[in-house]
């Protein structure tokens, strides 16, 4: 008698639904709107600036959407990808995820739309997209007792409440109090790129860097971090000068971190260099904002937004570049290594900057404007052309996420 034999049919799971994979982590849906945000505004802003109608004005409308419509949203989709992985635990997916997305698109139509009314929807939808991103973090680092992430919710919190004191002064046209909460929000936005860059830099680096040791600083970073809180302090009381001196020690510690990180062994790796080099800049733009905020001229003609844009540009935003390509890629399942649009995106990032403060130094000439803006736009066109597939598919591994 033949007895026959079944082989069990390999599994059959039902694959995860585009909303399940663009909504499984923070990173998928506002890496792409941020990075897609981060070029189209800065196209209206140089390009089409009489297409900016809402209430905030396009100086203001640019400083704010910069700060917090790009940067800030980035740490928020990092801040709650990472969370999962320091404390096991999923702060935002599925329709809470889509929710705090969609109050995010709100706020970003609505300071283009004309009226009151409109601004304030976009306010209060931004309102709302801290807070729950806020709450969703704090639930998870609370939850799991992670102590030393507890700065990380308290600056994001900072970050919200310094937002909401920005649209208070539009709203209100205190327009002498805006530039004191973008100050404050900047400084608080450092804090987290020091945070983050502190962490993350040393542990890539002794995990591709052979036989060389990287210090991974905790003992300076946390006079760092409190040096930082220090100065923000000091500013919302108005003591300027003395913040000046804090932030010069801040500089002093971020780049002696930065010499023991051995930056010589990593010049031919794309996905560290470019965080070096945005670790740098951010302490150059600590240090020039140590200048302006203790009132001293440089003998070169650059004008008071040198220190934002070093800080914004050179700083956040080639860091950014550098974590939202290395991130994608690992929380994705794929390897990390840089490809050619990658490493494009990274020295078009970094001569951005330079042009930039180039177009300030020469009295803001339309034709150095219009040059980093164009370097700036390509450089997220490169990471949208490579990453949405990527971003929009589930991950290569199967693994959940």
């Amino acid at each position: 008698m033949l007895i026959q034999v079944d082989m069990p049919s390999p599994s059959k799971k039902k694959p995860p639904s585009f909303f399940e994979t663009l909504f499984a982590f923070g990173f998928r849906p506002l890496y792409l709107l941020s990075a897609f945000w981060a070029a189209f505004s800065v196209l209206l802003w140089v390009f089409a600036p009489h297409l900016i109608k809402g209430n905030m004005g396009s100086m203001y409308w640019h400083a704010h959407e910069m700060l917090w419509g790009f940067i800030a949203t980035i740490a928020v989709a990092f801040l709650l990808t990472a969370s999962a992985t320091w404390t096991g635990r999923h702060p935002s997916k599925g329709k809470h995820l889509a929710g705090i997305t969609a109050l995010w698109i709100v706020a970003r139509i609505g300071y283009l739309i004309p009226g009151q009314a409109a601004f304030i929807v976009a306010a209060l939808a931004e309102i709302g997209f801290f807070a729950m991103a806020a709450i969703a973090l704090a639930k998870v680092i609370f939850g799991a007792k992670s102590k030393q992430n507890y700065p990380v919710v308290y600056a994001l919190v900072g970050l919200g409440l310094a937002n909401l004191a920005y649209l208070l002064a539009i709203y209100l046209h205190g327009y002498h109090w805006i530039m004191k909460g973008y100050h404050i929000g900047l400084l608080l936005m450092a804090f987290i790129a020091l945070l983050v860059g502190r962490r993350v830099i040393p542990f890539f680096a002794s995990r591709r860097v052979q036989d060389v040791e990287i210090p991974r600083h905790e003992k300076s970073g946390k006079y760092q971090l409190i040096i930082t809180a220090l100065s923000i302090a000091l500013l919302v009381f108005g003591l300027h000068k003395i913040a000046a001196i804090a932030l010069v020690a801040l500089v002093a510690i971020t780049w002696f971190q930065l010499f023991q990180w051995k930056p010589m062994k990593v010049i031919h790796m794309p996905l560290l260099w470019v965080l070096y080099v945005s670790y740098f800049l951010l302490g150059l733009g600590l240090l020039f904002a140590a200048l302006f905020f203790a009132e001293i001229q440089l003998p070169m003609n650059l004008r008071p937004a040198a220190f934002v844009h070093i800080i914004g540009m050179g700083g956040f935003a080639v860091m950014i570049m550098g974590m939202i390509t290395r991130t994608a890629l690992g929380h994705t399942g794929r390897p990390l290594e840089a490809s050619r649009l990658m490493v494009a995106s990274y020295v078009l990032m970094v001569l951005a900057a330079i042009f930039r403060l180039v177009a300030l130094w020469t009295g803001n000439a339309m034709g150095s404007l219009h040059l980093t803006a164009s370097l700036w736009i390509l450089a997220f066109i490169f990471y949208l052309w490579q990453f949405t597939p990527i971003l929009t598919s589930p991950r290569v591994d199967g693994k959940p996420g």
